[in-house]
């Protein structure tokens, strides 16, 4: 996934998971990985809020649209103007 934000685009890898119809998640970037909190899906919207240390302590809240292998959509830090997701599914095992 890439996320631009006001200090350029960030490259982070999702790890999305479903169990017993529980979502699960983490984050993970060069500089850190975090679990998804209050991840909930509803069709083919999913939104979650993660709290992150780097570049700055912050808790982000995520809305994108699934369609298919691709995800787009926001994500949203406080006072902070709304971020653009963007990705694909990796085929990796």
């Amino acid at each position: 996934m890439t996320i631009d934000t006001l200090i350029g685009k960030m490259e982070v890898v999702f790890d999305i998971t479903e169990q017993d119809g529980v979502i699960h998640g983490t984050a993970r970037s060069d500089a850190e990985t975090v679990d998804f909190l209050d991840a909930v899906a509803d069709g083919n919207r999913l939104t979650w809020s993660q709290a992150v240390t780097t570049p700055m302590r912050l808790t982000l809240k995520f809305e994108v649209t699934v369609e298919g292998d691709s995800m787009t959509g926001t994500s949203k830090a406080g006072m902070f103007p709304a971020s653009k997701v963007y990705g694909s599914r990796s085929s990796a095992t």
